[in-house]
């Protein structure tokens, strides 16, 4: 029996793992072609990030409306939609790419199927794999980081070698590869639905419980303000490459004589390695949630990606790379404990309802910070993002300091691995 369920969690994880791997690598592609989507379309940069404000905005505000929907169905078909819908979008958006309004709507309709896995595909694991959350949420947040890392890198390679339209045709037939993971779990028995069970009438009333809902709206808030400083340091950050490494760019040409490599593809392979380095940080997290207190490792991490926010607005180079490394492993690593923390305060039968909360705030408002960098960008200068960026995470710390405080009356339990 241990073997069997050992399997089976190993086929949940392969399947969720694509899937979050498949929804950053989706957000991610946009970003990285910001610089030469602007001079297709003829449009300032400014205006070319905005054109992913509403993708941004749909990926995480349809994220409760999904995650009920997987609480009322199971997680595996509508992970099935998600991949087909934003396999559809991302064919579209490859034959739109002569039009920046039709290039949008494409976007949007990534955005829209992209929100879908988060709720579903966390609220599968969080319910099938309670003993060990913290370590499954680590190798989901892994494939996640590996998503980010090969969006931009395969973005830009591509752009490079074959064009605009190529990137998306790859994009949407990646999503169609997802329904055969998916497949590959055919055999597991998904648990089913709580309003659904003929589960007798005390169990009915003890799940309709949910003690924690008043430290769950702290979670809620410290999530919002952490969806605003990643999606603005995933945003800007390839941008913030590609005009930033001078240097770096010039050293690499010089060493490959007689080919003239872009700084945009030199942007997309830096960005590719900096997250890699956010995997290991996703690994550290989910290390840490198996040994520690969640809430005290969720504080630490965040608490580090500080220092180097603030540093990062006017480094170059080398340097800029550095910093940019160091904030992308706490802000990456810390996702585990925080996907943990929402395991363990909310009731397995609204799981994904939950995560659906927790993403409709963190990459619905965290949207908001497309529009904010671009308020920064013509009023300002770009430089000052990141030291933006970096007081918002103040503020999160603070918030995290409450949530402590607000869970003291919680058993200790609760916020380290189970026995």
């Amino acid at each position: 029996m241990k073997k069997q369920n050992c399997e089976q969690n190993y086929a949940i994880l392969g399947a969720t793992g694509y899937g979050h791997f498949l929804s950053h690598c989706n957000m991610l592609v946009f970003p990285a072609l910001a610089l030469p989507l602007s001079q297709h379309f003829d449009l300032d940069l400014a205006s070319t990030l905005d054109l992913g404000f509403w993708m941004y905005l749909l990926f995480g505000i349809t994220a409760l409306p999904w995650g009920m929907l997987a609480d009322t169905f199971g997680s595996k078909p509508l992970l099935a939609l998600f991949y087909l819908g934003a396999g559809c979008s991302g064919l579209a958006a490859a034959t739109c790419t002569d039009n920046p309004h039709a290039f949008q709507l494409a976007l949007v309709g990534i955005g829209l199927f992209s929100g879908i896995y988060h709720p579903a595909g966390l609220g599968w694991i969080a319910v099938s794999i309670p003993k060990k959350t913290a370590k499954a949420m680590a190798i989901n947040g892994i494939f996640g980081s590996l998503g980010l890392a090969m969006g931009p890198l395969l973005a830009g390679l591509i752009n490079w070698l074959y064009g605009l339209e190529a990137v998306y045709l790859c994009l949407g037939l990646m999503n169609f590869a997802g329904l055969f993971f998916l497949v590959q779990t055919k055999n597991i028995v998904q648990e089913k639905p709580s309003h659904l069970s003929h589960s007798s009438q005390p169990a009915q009333q003890k799940q309709k419980s949910f003690s924690a809902w008043k430290e769950f709206l702290v979670l809620l808030v410290c999530m919002m303000l952490g969806g605003v400083v990643y999606r603005g340091a995933t945003v800007i950050l390839p941008a913030l490459f590609e005009l930033n490494l001078p240097t770096v760019v010039t050293t690499i040409n010089s060493l490959f004589q007689g080919s003239m490599i872009s700084s945009n593809v030199i942007a997309t392979v830096t960005i590719g390695c900096l997250y890699i380095v956010g995997m290991y940080g996703q690994y550290i997290g989910g290390r840490v949630g198996e040994r520690f207190d969640l809430r005290y490792g969720y504080l630490g991490f965040h608490l580090l990606t500080i220092p180097f926010a603030f540093l990062i607005g006017n480094a170059t180079d080398i340097p800029l790379i550095f910093l940019a490394a160091l904030h992308s492993f706490f802000l990456l690593g810390m996702q585990p404990l925080e996907n943990t923390l929402v395991a363990r305060l909310t009731p397995a039968w609204m799981r994904s309802s939950a995560y659906g909360m927790k993403f409709i705030l963190t990459f619905g408002i965290g949207a908001l910070s497309v529009k904010l960098i671009k308020i920064i960008e013509q009023g300002w200068d770009l430089s000052l993002v990141f030291p933006v960026l970096g007081t918002v995470s103040i503020l999160l710390v603070i918030m995290i300091g409450i949530l402590i405080v607000s869970t003291q009356g919680i058993h200790p339990s609760t916020f380290h691995k189970p026995s």
